[in-house]
């Protein structure tokens, strides 16, 4: 069996920030710069689901209208994107899945965009932005801003201590875990337009246990991932920021928190060709 003390993993994880826990009682098992606040990229998209999910009255099939500016949105900041067509009508547990798998920024303005208020799409976005970072102060995020619905601003920071605590409480809510355990699902509009959304998440088919979480990927965040696994009952929560080798890191750890050896077997799952890769 591999090392998995402290100092091998100091060696190995090549991460600028990292933070690992047990989910039953948030318990540090291992973390690196865990307080030093960075670019979170499309982990962003963690926050924005939990703002949806608790929204009071929530109704996951209610019908979205796909509108041009979401699609204008991708193109303007060249995004990720889930592929959504103007005037295509989908659900908000659609939705989510569109922007939890493939992370699709087109998905994540139209929820800001539908969940928000005001009188303009801009107006809308930027009181779910708000919505956003009141949840962050009630979850005691004390390090964490966010500037967008997606992450696409290096002004949207967070730490990996800070991250790990709102992926454990997105995680406690079954919607949420539902869907970021999937590595693809296929959804069809009203009209009948058929939708795959491949996850992001390379760790999930990947390392035994593996339930989720979220990637995110910009040039000033780097690589990004939240993640989880389950062994025999027991869940582990963990965040790497700007880690170039953010999959083997991921099971390095998990490694760590399981006395396990699977990461030196793992075999990344492969994307289709075509696929979104954040």
């Amino acid at each position: 069996m591999k090392a998995n003390t402290s100092a091998a993993l100091s060696q190995e994880i090549t991460a600028q920030g990292a933070f690992i826990a047990d989910d039953a009682d948030g318990k540090a098992l291992w973390s690196k710069a865990a307080d030093t606040p960075r670019p979170l990229a499309s982990t962003t998209k963690i926050m924005t689901a939990v703002v949806v999910l608790e929204t009071p009255g929530l109704d996951l099939d209610r019908q979205v209208s796909v509108k041009q500016e979401y699609l204008d949105h991708v193109t303007e900041n060249d995004a990720s994107t889930a592929g959504l067509k103007t005037g295509d009508t989908l659900t908000v547990l659609q939705l989510l899945h569109a922007m939890l798998l493939p992370s699709g920024c087109d998905a994540a303005i139209a929820l800001a965009d539908t969940f928000g208020a005001g009188d303009t799409v801009d107006a809308r976005t930027k009181s779910f932005v708000t919505a956003m970072n009141a949840k962050a102060a009630s979850l005691g995020m004390t390090n964490t801003t966010y500037a967008t619905f997606d992450g696409l601003t290096p002004d949207d920071k967070s730490t990996p201590r800070d991250l790990t605590t709102l992926a454990r409480h997105a995680m406690a809510n079954t919607t949420f875990s539902d869907i970021v355990k999937k590595q693809s699902t296929v959804q069809s509009a009203t009209n009948g337009r058929s939708y795959t959304w491949i996850n992001t998440n390379r760790l999930l088919g990947s390392y035994p246990g593996a339930i989720g979480i979220k990637t995110g990927t910009t040039t000033p965040a780097g690589p990004c991932l939240v993640f989880a696994a389950t062994r025999e009952g027991r869940t582990v929560i963990g965040v790497l920021l700007n880690d170039p080798n953010r999959f083997v890191s991921a099971a390095n750890l998990l490694d760590m928190a399981f006395q396990s050896d699977a990461a030196s077997t793992m075999k990344l799952r492969q994307l289709p060709e075509g696929a979104q890769t954040d």
